[in-house]
């Protein structure tokens, strides 16, 4: 089961995931200089990068509209990046974030769980419910589902934070994905369906993990949005439960000390120990 997988790599090589949402503006002036496409240069990156960080990551999660944006290219770009991730044996998530029923549903699951967009783990949308997730159900011996619950962005609490006959409504969400993942426990003790859950609201995710033993999480938040390891070290301390996320903190970390050259990827391999070591620190 795909969880169980997850949680071993995390515990073996630590919980990160390196965010591959990149664009052309990430890019070291070596490879934006290369006579290719500007798919091929970002699928240039993007290999480097998972050379070099191939041991330190538990997985990897990319965002797919980085892709989108640069047309049938890209998304060329995006299909051989998670190719070339999972052949050296690296869990991938497709950062998608579907949300559709019924035979719309189904044919996000072919998209992204078969074929040439196949991925370990899809993020998906759950606020039009169970419909949303269930054409998802037959894949699941395999693969997996990180649900939004309670996303990192500012305007999360306008509506997730509200109330719901005394529980706020991400509240409800959780409860809902524990009850949806029920039969997709592996030995772990976690779910293949597993939910979204920023570090910038660190008291919040006390909460929801205290309401959720049995789902594992994914956390954006951390670095750029102002997560720290600490934040995440209160959640890990009580369970291994979760895998943190950080994109632009760690792809750009050679444009911050002025990289332009062949050797970027030593620094965003620098900058991917030094999260680890931040995390585990604490712990």
């Amino acid at each position: 089961m795909i969880m169980d997988r997850l949680y071993n790599e995390a515990l073996k090589k630590g919980p990160v995931c390196v965010g591959l949402d990149s664009t052309l503006k990430f890019l070291p002036k070596y490879l934006l200089d290369q006579d290719l496409s500007d798919g091929e240069k970002i699928l240039l990156f993007n290999k480097k990068i998972i050379d070099a960080t191939t041991d330190l990551a538990a997985c990897y999660k990319v965002q797919i509209a980085c892709y989108e944006a640069l047309g049938l290219d890209g998304l060329k770009a995006y299909s051989q990046t998670v190719k070339y991730a999972r052949n050296k044996g690296n869990i991938v998530i497709g950062d998608v974030k579907r949300g559709d029923i019924s035979s719309t549903g189904q044919q996000y699951a072919i998209g992204h769980f078969t074929g040439d967009f196949e991925v370990d783990i899809m993020t998906i949308n759950a606020y039009m419910g169970e419909d949303a997730v269930s054409p998802y159900y037959p894949y699941l011996k395999d693969k997996g589902l990180f649900i939004l619950q309670r996303t990192s962005n500012p305007s999360a609490a306008d509506l997730q934070n509200r109330d719901s006959e005394g529980k706020t409504i991400y509240e409800v969400m959780g409860e809902k994905i524990e009850n949806w993942g029920q039969p997709f426990r592996g030995q772990s003790g976690f779910s293949a369906i597993g939910a979204v859950v920023g570090l910038t609201c660190p008291e919040e995710f006390e909460r929801i993990q205290e309401l959720s033993p049995h789902t594992y999480f994914l956390v954006p938040g951390y670095g750029a949005q102002g997560g720290t390891g600490q934040d995440i070290a209160k959640i890990l301390k009580k369970s291994s439960c979760a895998v943190v996320n950080s994109s632009r903190g760690l792809i750009t970390a050679h444009q911050k000390l002025g990289c332009e050259g062949e050797l970027f990827a030593d620094h965003i391999r620098n900058a991917t120990l030094a999260m680890k070591e931040d995390i585990l620190k604490w712990l």
